[in-house]
């Protein structure tokens, strides 16, 4: 919890259920119904900062459990072929503050938190951390030359995301061309950006 929320808690009057919520639903680990959870996910939503402060949002998708619980403190997830940016793991060279946010749009319409610190992890380095050798195995078999590299995650906090504004969705299948760089399957200038006349950008 941040000292700004606990500032607004006060002014909005929010204190009573704000403590309930910290009581009953807030974790500084992932119990088994949240490790449970994820293994069961193809998409998370993550955020990131600079040490400035300034934000980015993105999303990382995969395989059923491609982010991988090591332990109950641990996560990981691999970085597969982008368009070069490196935005999101960027800001984790400067900042190591990341937040995950799963999203279960299919089947139980909830969501989980999860806050926590980050690193870059190479290929090479993989073998460096305290995985068991059935972990390195299954991650490796799985993710094959997919994962360019890895991010490795502690957890600080663990906690629900209401359900009741979640809408239900219907999964379809669809093809993944991983590492494409075909246009047509990576959505191209899809916002007609290229098109767009850049006007000089100021600071306010």
């Amino acid at each position: 919890m941040s000292k700004g929320e606990r500032t607004l808690q006060t002014k909005y009057g929010t204190e009573k259920r704000a403590n309930a919520f910290y009581k009953n639903q807030m974790l500084h680990f992932l119990n088994q119904d949240m490790i449970a959870f994820i293994a069961r996910q193809t998409m998370v939503f993550i955020s990131t900062s600079d040490s400035d402060g300034n934000c980015d949002a993105s999303f990382r998708a995969g395989q059923e459990g491609f982010v991988y619980t090591i332990d109950e403190h641990t996560l990981m997830y691999p970085e597969y072929r982008g368009n070069g940016v490196l935005a999101s793991l960027g800001n984790i060279s400067e900042n190591p503050h990341i937040g995950l946010m799963f999203v279960d749009f299919f089947e139980d319409q909830i969501g989980l938190h999860i806050n926590g610190r980050a690193e870059i992890v190479e290929n090479e380095q993989l073998s460096s951390l305290l995985l068991s050798t059935e972990q390195l195995t299954y991650m490796n078999q799985r993710e094959g030359d997919k994962a360019e590299r890895w991010v490795h995650i502690i957890v600080d906090e663990a906690y629900v995301h209401c359900s009741k504004h979640i809408p239900k969705l219907k999964k379809e299948e669809k093809t993944i061309h991983w590492d494409t760089n075909n246009n047509k399957y990576k959505g191209g200038d899809y916002f007609h950006a290229r098109r767009t006349k850049k006007t000089p950008r100021t600071n306010s």
